[in-house]
């Protein structure tokens, strides 16, 4: 066999093989789920993510904010899967 026959063998082969997968998948009968859709995770307003769209708002100055350093250190926590660590309240005694 000549190079010419393989290349028209392996085509014939390569369209054999995709009419079978379309006719598999046209006549495959489709399990609709019944379900309502997903539940939203997260609530609808995000008080963290309030938090961020004030920061994103205050530029350059964000930077020396403690609420915005709380604010993406709380994000980042959250991004990276932590768990928040409970901090100890400040005393009068503690400061």
């Amino acid at each position: 066999m000549d190079g010419k026959m393989l290349a028209r063998i392996g085509a014939i082969m390569f369209v054999a093989v995709a009419i079978t997968a379309t006719a598999i998948e046209l006549t495959r009968k489709d399990d609709a789920p019944t379900s309502s859709p997903m539940p939203q995770l997260r609530p609808a307003t995000d008080p963290l993510r309030d938090a961020q769209r004030s920061c994103q708002q205050l530029g350059q100055a964000a930077a020396n904010d403690a609420e915005c350093l709380r604010v993406w250190a709380e994000t980042r926590d959250r991004f990276l899967g932590k768990t928040p660590t409970p901090t100890a309240p400040l005393t009068p005694e503690g400061r």
